[in-house]
This record gives structure tokens, C-alpha cells and sequence, in this order.
């Protein structure tokens, strides 16, 4: 980028509102972008439920959740990940991803722990969704947590 291509301190107050509106909206992703999620099997609606887009803390979080650690004596004994639990690592993702009020109703309704004898709501997700569904509703909470997209550094800044 040249020097004449840079807006001047001028053009950019002249577009701040703009700019704040933008930033500002761009802060709200998570309750703008909320997506239904329905389980269906047999061609029988079982439930739905709302996710919503993570951040990438959220999902470095899930990551660290999931994974074991063992204290390494060769760096004075600081704790290392040596595995990820994969399955409780997607299910976690779920349970993080899905909104509030869908997440207290279903995956963490103790009656609901109770009948599958789980004693945490990503545990919930774990017994009742099948493999392929957590795919797809991790594709599509990658997709709306802006990862995939086909857009290049270069055309995200352009636009």
C-alpha cells in the first residue's frame, strides 16, 4: 500500500461514525449470528436448539478443557498437554456455542443428567448426538465463527 492510497487523519474523521458502527456491529457477532439447530432421526423432529459463533478464545478454552497435562520434569516440572480428548473437545464446542437459554433447558437440565446418568451438560451432548451430527453442527458453527470462509487477508481488508 502507497503512501496516496492511505486515507488522510481528515477522510477518517470524516468516516468515524461509520467506523464505530462498524467495529460496534462487528462486536455483536455473537447475538446477530444465531443459527437453529434441529435433530432429526427417522424423519421425526427430536428437538432444536441455537448456537452461536465462538470466539477464538472460546475455542482455545474448549481445547485446553479437553486436553490432559503432565508435569515435565525436563522444564522444571511445568505442565505440558500430552493428549486431546477429541469427542469431549467437540462436545465441548457444542455446549459453549449453543445459547443460554437453549444450553440451561437441554444440556444442562438436571433431570435430563439424572435419566442418562451424566453429571455435566457437555456429557449431555456426548450421549445423545451422533458423530455425524456433531460434524455438521460443528461445520456450520466454524462457518458462522468465520472460519472457511474463502475470503483472503486481501479481500477482507478491502472490503
Amino acid at each position: 500500500m502507497s503512501e496516496h492510497d492511505r486515507p488522510t487523519r481528515e477522510e477518517l474523521l470524516a468516516h468515524e461514525d461509520d467506523i464505530l458502527r462498524g467495529l460496534l456491529a462487528a462486536a455483536r457477532y455473537k447475538e446477530d449470528q444465531q443459527v437453529t439447530i434441529t435433530i432429526s432421526r427417522k424423519g421425526t423432529k427430536l428437538f432444536s436448539f441455537r448456537i452461536r459463533p465462538l470466539s477464538e478464545d472460546e475455542y482455545n478454552e474448549c481445547r485446553e478443557r479437553a486436553s490432559s497435562y503432565e508435569a515435565n520434569p525436563r522444564l522444571g516440572g511445568i505442565r505440558m498437554p500430552v493428549a486431546v480428548d477429541t469427542a469431549k473437545y467437540r462436545s465441548l464446542l457444542i455446549y459453549t456455542a449453543t445459547v443460554s437459554e437453549d444450553r440451561a433447558a437441554l444440556w444442562d437440565n438436571k433431570a435430563i443428567w439424572e435419566e442418562l446418568n451424566v453429571v455435566s451438560g457437555w456429557q449431555v451432548i456426548d450421549k445423545v448426538l451422533l458423530a455425524g451430527e456433531k460434524d455438521a453442527i460443528l461445520a456450520k458453527l466454524d462457518e458462522i465463527s468465520g472460519y472457511g470462509t474463502s475470503l483472503s487477508l486481501e479481500e477482507v481488508a478491502k472490503n
